[in-house]
C-alpha cells in the first residue's frame, strides 16, 4: 500500500473540498445558470465554483506556483517552480445533461524535466460521484485509492475495447477521425465514447480500456491521465509515435503490444492525406 506524498495529499484535499458542491449542483442541474462559450461548448456556475475552490486550496499550499486552468487560463507564478494544470469539471456536457460521468483533474508540471522540457510529475483524477481517486507520482506507479494500477495485458485486437473522443460541432477534424475509426473499428471488440477524456485515460491505466485515441485535447484534459498511463506501464505518444502528445494535441495510449498495433492502423489511415 502506497501512502500519498505531501504534494498528492494537497491535491487530494483540494479535489475533495470541491467535490461536494459539484455533487449538489449535479443533483440540481436544471437550476444551473449556463452561458454559451462557443459552439456546443458550455460553461456552468458549477465549473467556476469548483475551479475557484481548487485554485484557493492549491494556491494556499504553494503560493509561488503558477496555474493553467480551463476557465481561468494561464496564471503566472515563479518560472523556476512547477505549475498546476487544472480541469475543475471534465465532462461538462455530461454534467449538464445529467449523465454521471465527469471528473476533477489536477496535474503538476515541472519546468525542469529531461532535456530542459517540462514534464508531468504528479497526477490526480477524482470522480466525485463514485469517490474514485486515481493518482500517480513519477517513479511511484499509478494507483486507485490504495490499489496498484496496471494497464491491460491484452494483445489480441479482436478482444480490445478502445476509447475515443468524437468531434462535435465546432470542434475537431471529422474527416481525420472518420478515417481512423474506419481503420480501427473492424479490428476491435468495441469502441466507446463516454465524454470525459480524463476518465478515459484513467480507465486505460486501470485496464478497463485497452487503448485510447483522440486529437484536439488541451493540457488540462490529458496531462494527469498521461502520467497515470505511463506509471501503470502503458505507452502514450502522438499519432506519429513521437513523445509530444500534449504539444501536437494528438494522443494515442495503450499497453506496449496494443499500442504498436493501434499506431500501425492510425498511421495507415492517415497516410497520404
Amino acid at each position: 500500500m502506497a501512502a500519498l506524498s505531501g504534494l498528492l495529499s494537497v491535491m487530494e484535499r483540494a479535489a475533495r473540498k470541491a467535490a461536494p458542491r459539484l455533487r449538489r449542483d449535479f443533483n440540481e442541474v436544471q437550476h444551473l445558470q449556463v452561458s454559451k462559450k462557443g459552439p456546443a461548448d458550455f460553461v456552468s456556475m458549477a465549473d467556476q465554483r469548483a475551479e475557484r475552490t481548487l485554485y484557493d486550496e492549491l494556491l494556499k499550499a504553494r503560493p509561488d506556483w503558477g496555474f493553467l486552468m480551463e476557465e481561468g487560463g494561464d496564471i503566472k507564478g515563479d518560472p523556476d517552480k512547477p505549475r498546476w494544470i487544472v480541469d475543475p469539471l471534465d465532462g461538462t456536457t455530461n454534467f449538464l445533461h445529467g449523465m454521471p460521468h465527469f471528473a476533477i483533474s489536477i496535474a503538476v508540471e515541472d519546468p525542469r524535466g529531461p532535456q530542459g522540457r517540462p514534464e508531468i510529475t504528479h497526477a490526480l483524477i477524482y470522480q466525485p460521484l463514485t469517490d474514485e481517486s486515481f493518482w500517480a507520482e513519477k517513479g511511484r506507479g499509478a494507483w486507485l485509492q490504495d490499489a496498484r494500477l496496471r494497464v491491460s495485458a491484452r494483445r489480441d485486437m479482436s478482444e480490445a475495447l478502445i476509447a475515443t473522443g468524437i468531434p462535435f460541432m465546432g470542434h475537431g477534424n471529422f474527416a481525420e477521425w472518420s478515417r481512423i475509426f474506419g481503420a480501427v473499428a473492424p479490428e476491435v471488440a468495441g469502441i466507446r465514447r463516454l465524454g470525459a477524456a480524463s476518465l478515459d485515460l484513467a480507465w486505460v491505466a486501470a485496464g478497463r480500456y485497452d487503448g485510447f485515441w483522440e486529437s484536439g485535447l488541451e493540457p488540462w484534459d490529458c496531462a494527469a491521465g498521461i502520467l497515470l498511463i505511463k506509471e501503470a506501464g502503458g505507452f502514450v505518444t502522438d499519432f506519429r509515435g513521437g513523445d509530444s502528445p500534449i504539444e501536437r494535441k494528438q494522443l494515442l495510449a495503450a499497453n506496449d503490444g496494443m499500442h504498436s498495433k493501434l499506431h500501425k492502423l492510425l498511421a495507415g489511415s492517415l497516410r497520404n492525406v
